[in-house]
């Protein structure tokens, strides 16, 4: 019994140092998610604003915009970038990314991954491994993988600007983003987002009246100055670095929302366990005094009748 009782009682030591540690990331992901989310909730608006407008100019220039970063073209060769945190301790949210990223490839790239005419890109080191057994059959590109070190635009924008130019020189005719969108602390969204090239407004014709129609399809009433090649040139690549840079901003806020709240589930389970582990043990103890109590009693009867 005095064994069991050791036992349990070094379980409750470890458990409770264990808790400790749950505490303290839940407090390092709480102080890291308020700047993480800052980021993103100020840049959001900014970012979906500017990728709106992008479509709208893209979707009414009928080819004269003098940029191939809206032109459809058949896809040959494709690129996935897979944006997933480089440390794990944040439950099902690298898992959960894997998961979208492995569903645009088997629906949307399965014969160019036969074809061998697929690459995947992760940023992010969960994502490759993940992702390294499934697809061992895929070209990978892993000279990212570290780019949540430093998210300035700066250093995100020369991964988006090799995009760009593996797109313009018909290296890859369709590149997808999986990300995690953030909600809220508790909340991420595993997405898909074709990054290039740009998708266009699409119209249900049936849901609008022929005057909305022919408002709504009608060419945008912009007026560009300068001339509208040298504006678009400047003004195209900018907003794809923007939109880019959301992708990694809203990743990263998911990931400390994420590991937050397994940190507080995970503390929270540990102080269930403590409070098995004591009632176990004074269950113990108690059996034991008991037993003591009795070989006491059962001694000194055996004294008296001796």
């Amino acid at each position: 019994m005095g064994a069991n009782l050791k036992e349990v009682r070094e379980r409750i030591s470890s458990v409770k140092s264990t808790q400790q540690i749950t505490k303290a990331m839940k407090m390092v992901s709480a102080a890291k998610l308020r700047k993480a989310q800052n980021a993103i909730t100020q840049m959001r608006p900014y970012a979906d604003k500017l990728n709106e407008m992008l479509m709208n100019i893209l979707s009414n220039l009928e080819g004269d915009a003098g940029t191939s970063f809206g032109t459809e073209r058949e896809i040959e060769n494709a690129a996935v970038v897979v944006v997933t945190s480089t440390r794990g301790l944040c439950g099902a949210f690298n898992t959960n990314i894997v998961k979208e990223a492995s569903r645009v490839i088997e629906e949307r790239f399965a014969e160019h991954r036969r074809n061998k005419k697929l690459t995947i890109y992760f940023i992010g080191k969960k994502g490759f491994d993940g992702m390294k057994k499934k697809f061992a059959d895929v070209e990978f590109n892993q000279e990212h993988q570290d780019l949540f070190q430093d998210l300035s635009f700066d250093n995100i924008a020369t991964v988006s600007q090799m995009l760009m130019d593996s797109f313009e020189d018909k290296k890859y005719d369709n590149i997808v983003v999986c990300y995690a969108r953030f909600k809220n602390a508790a909340t991420t969204i595993p997405m898909a987002d074709q990054f290039l090239p740009v998708p266009k407004i699409e119209i249900d014709d049936a849901d609008l009246k022929q005057e909305e129609k022919e408002k709504t399809t009608g060419k945008a009433d912009y007026i560009f100055e300068p001339s509208k090649k040298e504006l678009l040139d400047h003004l195209i690549p900018s907003i794809l670095q923007t939109k880019f840079q959301k992708y990694l901003l809203d990743t990263h806020a998911s990931e400390h929302g994420a590991r937050m709240t397994a940190m507080s589930k995970a503390t929270d389970n540990a102080e269930d366990l403590i409070k098995e582990l004591k009632i176990t043990y004074n269950k113990a103890r108690q059996e034991a005094i008991t037993k003591e109590l009795s070989e006491i009693v059962g001694g000194a009867a055996a004294l008296e009748s001796a």
